[in-house]
């Protein structure tokens, strides 16, 4: 489905592109786990607050409750435009509906692998609506990682939590990693995957329990290679897992050009853009790449599926001017989930 359409002119006059563009679009600068000083890389990480205000901006005005985004993020200097808030409430809802169809069909007997987390708060959510599960591990850049470990020190709404859920001997804790009985933070690179696997087991990942990832705008600032290295490194290990990813698609377009343009613009390069020409070539890397089912949709998609009664009240918070602008946003995003299942779980029959 190409989401272009209204012509370069009217792009061009609406002011609201550029912002609503880019800060959906840098959703992924919390997360790019990155070595080196490479400027691209800095880049991303440059932007790393954006996602996170955002999401708290959108928290703040009701579009969903998430009480510990206030502890890793101030609150934004400026309103979002409403597409945006839309657009995260898509997001959030979207990648939380596949994941907890995992849950369910694991029965929370299972393991929970988010790659460039960023200041993602989901730990938290799951274990206040007793969803956790046996473990759940993040991996991010280390200068991501350290502030993150400084704040859930720091603040007790965060810390007591993990506290809580932690049984066994002492909880280990640097400026680089956590390790809980039941969360773990780790600072790496997702673009080395076995310098990843060997970190991962050290904090007690276990291959052979049902394992889902999750990559909310990360794959698109790898290469290529090395998204499809990681994706196939994911589905060599697990035999039963599922893999989330949401990011850009129908990116060849005019609409499409004007976001990387704007990106590049802060030297944010989109170094896998190529992979997010379209739903097929989206869905095609994770075949190509050792999965077995897969499945992609735009966001638009995603929006109509979730439930419309909520969709109902929170397009009343706010007055949508720009509805055009909305819908070609979220055509250029999608949802894609990939499955692969020896255990027969079920795995292949999660959807919308």
């Amino acid at each position: 489905m190409g989401g272009g359409g209204g012509g370069p002119p009217r792009l061009a006059r609406s002011p609201a592109l550029p912002s609503p563009a880019l800060s959906m679009a840098a959703a992924a600068r919390d997360h790019l786990p990155a070595a080196g000083l490479d400027e691209a890389d800095e880049a991303v990480r440059g932007t790393c607050e954006d996602a996170s205000v955002c999401k708290r901006f959108a928290v703040s005005v009701g579009y969903w409750k998430d009480p510990y985004i206030q502890y890793f993020v101030r609150q934004a200097k400026e309103r979002k435009a409403p597409e945006i808030n839309r657009g995260y409430y898509a997001r959030v809802h979207g990648v939380s509906y596949l994941l907890k169809a995992f849950l369910k069909k694991t029965e929370c007997n299972c393991q929970i692998v988010n790659l460039g987390a960023g200041m993602d708060t989901l730990f938290w959510r799951l274990k206040d609506e007793n969803l956790l599960p046996r473990k759940y591990f993040e991996v991010d850049f280390p200068m991501i990682v350290a502030r993150k470990i400084h704040n859930i020190k720091s603040k007790p709404p965060l810390s007591k939590p993990i506290m809580e859920s932690h049984s066994g001997e002492s909880l280990l804790i640097d400026s680089h990693s956590l390790d809980s009985s039941r969360y773990s933070i780790i600072g790496g690179d997702l673009r080395f995957s076995s310098d990843l696997e060997e970190k991962l087991k050290k904090h007690n990942l276990d291959i052979q329990l049902p394992t889902l990832l999750i990559a909310e705008c990360v794959l698109v600032y790898m290469t290529p290679q090395q998204s499809a290295n990681l994706l196939k490194w994911a589905a060599s290990t697990f035999p039963v897992a599922m893999f989330i990813n949401y990011e850009q698609v129908n990116m060849t377009d005019r609409f499409g050009q004007i976001m990387i343009e704007n990106l590049q613009r802060r030297q944010c390069n989109l170094a896998g853009v190529e992979v997010c020409r379209s739903l097929d070539s989206q869905r095609e890397r994770l075949l190509l790449n050792g999965w077995e089912t897969a499945h992609a949709i735009d966001m638009m998609k995603v929006y109509s599926f979730l439930p419309q009664a909520d969709v109902k009240r929170i397009e009343g918070l706010e007055f949508l001017d720009e509805k055009e602008l909305f819908e070609q946003l979220m055509q250029h995003y999608c949802i894609c989930w990939a499955s692969k299942d020896s255990s027969n779980l079920g795995l292949a029959s999660i959807t919308f």
